[in-house]
């Protein structure tokens, strides 16, 4: 019985969201599939061509939340 693949689906293995047996899987189904591959392509070409967010802040940010803690902490006494 072959199993339907979606776009969630295909989303969720290009950002690692699969555990180890459904990737291995989705990718099967991919190789083997020219509508699916044709699919996972055009998705993985528009996740490569997002902006890269960076998650932490740099250093003059940080200090400048302590240094706002700090007076805020200040100011209440």
């Amino acid at each position: 019985m072959e199993k339907t693949y979606t776009q969630e689906k295909l989303i969720q293995l290009i950002y690692g969201e699969c555990d180890i047996l459904e990737r291995l899987e989705v990718l099967d189904a991919v190789e083997n599939n020219t509508f699916l591959k044709d699919s996972y392509l055009s998705l993985l070409d528009a996740y490569s061509m997002l902006p890269k967010v960076k998650f932490s802040p740099s250093s003059m940010i940080t200090g400048k939340i302590v240094a706002y803690s700090n007076w805020k902490c200040e100011a209440n006494y």
